[in-house]
């Protein structure tokens, strides 16, 4: 199952399976802590929840803190909608916040353990089979472009004098985050110059796509229209933007839904040149 496959579609809303599971998973832990709770007349479920505000608020300082250098300002930390998160360092904050609470208060150890073992054995029984049929991406597909100048085009055929890895930004110029994103790509493009970027829009006209570059002062290599979106069909994209992130030997490694930040974008390269090293 690619990363792909591992998403659902909430109208314009994109959110990876794997992230759903895990919600699922804080309910379910939440509740067991609630009724334990309620039983033994202790607030397990509000130091539950306590845990995992300080987990995920952990987890996106220890990624604000790796990547702060391409930040530009303290709102850019608070915006969570790029996805950027440590989880090692969010579960470590946690765990020892449930522990410290377990010392200081043994009353509330048994609830809490029986929540949180309810709440692992919820994402594992979801999560882990998907785990177990995980596999690498599929191939960069053939799928037929159409150039700017009107010619017909593949992607593995036009790119196959190039070496190295491949982005591949699914946009259209009536999306806001494709627009927002748009600049940041654009001097991606120009600043790394081992990775090969694509753009590949999304059933707009010559004219539309002409018309937003213009505006936008913006210059791609690498341009090319799917004016039927059949390479989102193909790859199993459901909404955009969605980024691609192809190995040396056009195997997809990566994806990222929804709106790319600095940060996010450099995270996704470094995982892209350790695929793509030997």
């Amino acid at each position: 199952m690619s990363p792909l496959d591992r998403s659902l579609a909430i109208g314009p809303l994109v959110l990876p399976l794997d992230l759903l599971l895990l919600m699922l998973a804080c309910a379910v832990a939440l509740g067991v802590a609630t009724r334990l709770g309620r039983r033994r007349q202790v607030a397990a479920a509000d130091h539950l929840f306590n845990g995992l505000l300080l987990a995920m608020i952990t987890a996106r300082l220890a990624f604000v803190l790796r990547y702060r250098d391409s930040y530009a300002s303290f709102l850019g930390w608070l915006d969570i909608r790029d996805g950027g998160f440590e989880p090692l360092a969010g579960l470590a904050a946690g765990l020892g916040y449930w522990a410290w609470r377990s010392w200081r208060h043994p009353v509330e150890r048994r609830p809490l353990a029986i929540a949180l073992l309810a709440g692992l054995m919820t994402w594992s029984l979801t999560a882990g089979p998907l785990a177990l049929i995980a596999e690498r991406g599929p191939m960069l597909p053939d799928t037929p472009l159409a150039g700017l100048d009107g010619s017909r085009v593949t992607l593995p055929d036009r790119l196959e004098s190039t070496e190295g890895p491949l982005v591949v930004n699914l946009w259209a110029s009536w999306c806001p985050p494709c627009r927002r994103e748009m600049p940041l790509l654009a001097r991606a493009q120009q600043q790394h110059d081992d990775v090969t970027f694509v753009f590949l829009n999304q059933g707009e006209s010559l004219a539309t796509i002409n018309g937003f570059l213009k505006r936008e002062s913006l210059t791609l290599d690498h341009l090319y229209r799917d004016p039927h979106r059949a390479f989102g069909k193909t790859v199993g994209a459901v909404g955009i933007p969605t980024t691609l992130y192809y190995d040396a030997s056009d195997q997809l490694v990566d994806t990222h839904f929804g709106e790319l930040s600095r940060a996010t974008l450099s995270r996704s390269l470094e995982r892209l040149r350790r695929a793509a090293s030997p």
